[in-house]
C-alpha cells in the first residue's frame, strides 16, 4: 500500500489525489477522534460537587488506601468483590463527596486559618512527638514521607482538615442532649426484664411417621435449591510457609538467649504494686502532708482529714504500665513497701504515694523458654529465605510450569484437592487448607487455564493455585437425594408440630389457664430468666427469644423460637426494670457524649445533603466501575 501511494506521488496528478485522500481523513479525525478526545476530558471524573471535581485518580487512590487499611485490620489481603460487599466503594466516596461540599462552603464563607495555628497543631500532634514527649522532626519527616507528602504538601492538606473541621463544629459540634432522648436510649440499653417460660422440644411432637411418596415429591420440588449439587473445582495447591523454611534447631543458643533477655517481660508477668495517692493543689500543702506523716500521722488518718473518696485514693493493684502518670509510676515504683513517698508534681497536682504491697515478677526461665524462641527467631529469619523461594517460584511459573512440576523441582509439597465453595470434599468432610476462605474465594473466581495470583496467608506465606477442572452445579432428581429429603420432611413436619404445641399453650393462657397450668399438662419444668437485657444471647436463650421478651408487655404471653427450629419457648414477662441514671454518674456522661456524636454525625449529614442540592452534586456511575476496576 505504502508503495502505491509513493508511485501516485511521483506525478502531478497522482500529488494532488494524495492531498486530497490525507485532507479527508485529517478532517475526518477532527471531526471524530479529537472531538472524542477533547469531549472524553470532562468525563475522568467520579463525582462533582459544585465547582469541585472529584477525579477517578484521586478516588481510586483513596479507594486503594482504604483497602490497604482495611486488609491491614483483618490481618488478610481483601478482593475487590470482598471491599464492594462491605459498602467500601460507597463509604469512600460519600467521605470524599462531604469533603469537597464542605471545601466548596468553606471558600464560599471566606473561611482561613493562620500558618501559626497550624504550626501549632502539627507541633502538638502526639504522632510526631518522639521519647522526650517533644515535637520530633525526624518522627515528622518519616510519618509524612510513609504517607507520600513532601511537607508543604502535607501542611497544604492540613489546612483544608482543620478548616474543615471549624466548619463542622460550627454546624454540628456539641449540640445540647434531650432529656427525653437520653432517657430512651438509656432504657433501651439498660432495662432488664425477667421472665419465666417452658421449653417445647422435639419430643413433644410424637412420632412423625415417614411421608408418603407424594408429599416427599410436593416437598422436594419445593426446595429444589436447597438440594442442588454444589459446583466443585480440582484444585492443584502450592503451599509455603514460614514453618516451611524455618530452622529452630539452628539458631545458637547466645542468640536465643539474648532474645529472652531482650524480651523478658513476654515470658511471665512484671511486678505489680498495691498504691494509694493523695493529690494536692500545691506544692506547699503536699510538702507539709509529708511532714505530718514523718511526724507519726498515717495515711489513712490523713486520707479521711481529706475525705478523699475510695477511688480516688486507691489505684489497685497494677504494673508501672499500668500508672497513668508517669511521674507517679517512676515514684511508686522506687518506693519500698508500705512506705510514702516524698512529693511528686504529677500531671494533675501534688502527689503522695503510698506503695501497701509488692507483687515481685515472675518470668519464665530460659529453659522452660527456650524452644519458643528458637521457633520465633527461625520464622522470622524464613521471612527472609520465603523471598527467595517466593521468587524462585515465580520465576518458574513465569515459564508455563505447572505448579506439580514446579514443587518437584524445589522439593516442596504439593496438594490436589476437590472442593466446593464451602471447602468440602465429595463426601461431606472439610478439606485442610491454609487461610481456606481466601484461597476458595480466589479459586471460585477463577477459571480452568488462567494465570492466578498467589494468595498471601496471615503467617506471611502464600499460596499458590491452578484449577484442573470445573463441575458445575446442577439439580439433583429426587432418588439421588431420597434419604436427606425424607430427614428434612421430618424436621420440618416436627418443627410445625411443636409451634403448633406452643401456639395452643399461648391460647390457653390467654383463655384465662396459667403457665404453670399448662407446664403440668405438657409435663415440663417451668425455668426463670432474670436480668436479661437487649443485647446479646442471655440464660441459654436465644437472640429470637430475648428481642421477642422485649417486644412483649409485662404479664403477657408469647412464643419464641428456642436453641433449634425443632424447639419452642413459651415465656411469661414476670417483670422489667430500668436502674435510674444520675447525671453525675460517669455512665450519664458517657451516655451523653455517646448521643452527641450521633446527633452531630445526622446533624452535619442533613447539612451536606443540603448543600449538596443548592450547589449541586452528581455521581458518573460507568467512571466509578472503571476506577474500582483500574480502568478509565
Amino acid at each position: 500500500m505504502m508503495s502505491g501511494m509513493r508511485k501516485a506521488g511521483q506525478s502531478w496528478l497522482g500529488r494532488i489525489v494524495v492531498a486530497v485522500l490525507f485532507g479527508f481523513l485529517i478532517l475526518s479525525f477532527g471531526i471524530w477522534g479529537i472531538g472524542d478526545m477533547i469531549r472524553s476530558v470532562g468525563h475522568t471524573n467520579v463525582a462533582q460537587v459544585g465547582s469541585t471535581e472529584i477525579s477517578a485518580l484521586a478516588y481510586r487512590d483513596a479507594y486503594q488506601n482504604e483497602m490497604q487499611q482495611l486488609s491491614r485490620r483483618i490481618r488478610r489481603a481483601i478482593t475487590n468483590d470482598e471491599a464492594r460487599a462491605v459498602g467500601l466503594d460507597r463509604q469512600v466516596l460519600s467521605k470524599m463527596m462531604t469533603e469537597a461540599t464542605l471545601d466548596e462552603r468553606v471558600k464560599y464563607y471566606g473561611l482561613a486559618i493562620s500558618d501559626a495555628t497550624i504550626a501549632k497543631a502539627i507541633f502538638a500532634d502526639p504522632a510526631f512527638k518522639g521519647p522526650s514527649g517533644q515535637f520530633d522532626r525526624n518522627a515528622f519527616n518519616d510519618a509524612i514521607r510513609n504517607q507520600g507528602f513532601t511537607e508543604q504538601g502535607f501542611i497544604r492538606t492540613q489546612r483544608a482538615v482543620y478548616l474543615r473541621q471549624q466548619l463542622a463544629d460550627t454546624v454540628a459540634g456539641a449540640p445540647p442532649v434531650p432529656g427525653v432522648l437520653r432517657d430512651a436510649v438509656h432504657r433501651y440499653q439498660n432495662e432488664t426484664r425477667a421472665i419465666s417460660y417452658v421449653a417445647i422440644g422435639a419430643e413433644k411432637a410424637g412420632e412423625v411417621p415417614a411421608p408418603d411418596a407424594a408429599a416427599l415429591q410436593t416437598f422436594f420440588d419445593q426446595q429444589k435449591a436447597a438440594f442442588r449439587a454444589p459446583e466443585f473445582r480440582k484444585v492443584t495447591l502450592l503451599q509455603l510457609s514460614p514453618a516451611d523454611v524455618a530452622k529452630p534447631d539452628q539458631v545458637p543458643e547466645a542468640e536465643a538467649k539474648a532474645f529472652y533477655e531482650r524480651n523478658k517481660a513476654r515470658y511471665g508477668e512484671p511486678e505489680k504494686r498495691s498504691i494509694q495517692q493523695i493529690v494536692f493543689p500545691t506544692a506547699d500543702e503536699a510538702k507539709a502532708a509529708a511532714e505530718r506523716i514523718k511526724g507519726g500521722l498515717s495515711f489513712d488518718a490523713l486520707a479521711e482529714e481529706r475525705k478523699i473518696p475510695p477511688q480516688d485514693l486507691d489505684l489497685g493493684v497494677v504494673s508501672k504500665d499500668g500508672v497513668v502518670d508517669p511521674k507517679v509510676a517512676e515514684a511508686a515504683f522506687s518506693t519500698p513497701a508500705g512506705s510514702v513517698s516524698e512529693p511528686v508534681a504529677g500531671n494533675f497536682g501534688f502527689v503522695l504515694v503510698r506503695v501497701a504491697s509488692i507483687q515481685p515478677e515472675q518470668v519464665k526461665p530460659f529453659e522452660a523458654a527456650a524452644a519458643e524462641i528458637r521457633n520465633e527467631i527461625a520464622k522470622g529469619k524464613a521471612r527472609d529465605a520465603m523471598q527467595d523461594v517466593h521468587d524462585k517460584i515465580e520465576d518458574q511459573r513465569a515459564s508455563a510450569k505447572p505448579l506439580a512440576d514446579i514443587a518437584k523441582d524445589l522439593k516442596l509439597a504439593v496438594k490436589q484437592v476437590e472442593v466446593d465453595r464451602a471447602g468440602r470434599d465429595k463426601s461431606g468432610k472439610p478439606v485442610a487448607i491454609a487461610d481456606r476462605d481466601s484461597v476458595l474465594k480466589a479459586a471460585f473466581a477463577s477459571d480452568v487455564g488462567v494465570d492466578n495470583e498467589a494468595v498471601s496467608t496471615r503467617d506471611g506465606g502464600y499460596v499458590w493455585f491452578e484449577i484442573g477442572g470445573i463441575e458445575a452445579s446442577r439439580e439433583r432428581k429426587l432418588d439421588e437425594v431420597k434419604a436427606e429429603v425424607a430427614a428434612a420432611w421430618k424436621a420440618d413436619e416436627t418443627a410445625n408440630r411443636v409451634a403448633r404445641i406452643a401456639s395452643d399453650a399461648v391460647r390457653k393462657i390467654n383463655a384465662g389457664s396459667t403457665l404453670e397450668a399448662v407446664a403440668g399438662e405438657l409435663g415440663l419444668e417451668i425455668r426463670t430468666a432474670k436480668d436479661l437485657k437487649r443485647q446479646g444471647a442471655a440464660g441459654g436463650l436465644s437472640q429470637a427469644a430475648v428481642a421477642q421478651a422485649f417486644a412483649t408487655p409485662v404479664g403477657k404471653v408469647a412464643t419464641a423460637l428456642g436453641a433449634s427450629a425443632q424447639e419452642r419457648l413459651v415465656l411469661r414477662i414476670d417483670g422489667a426494670e430500668t436502674p435510674p441514671l444520675l447525671s453525675t454518674q460517669q455512665a450519664a456522661q458517657q451516655l451523653d457524649e455517646q448521643i452527641r456524636l450521633a446527633l452531630s454525625d445526622d446533624m452535619l449529614s442533613v447539612y451536606v445533603q443540603k448543600v449538596q442540592q443548592e450547589i449541586g452534586a452528581s455521581v458518573n456511575e460507568a467512571v466509578l466501575r472503571q476506577a474500582i476496576g483500574g480502568q478509565f
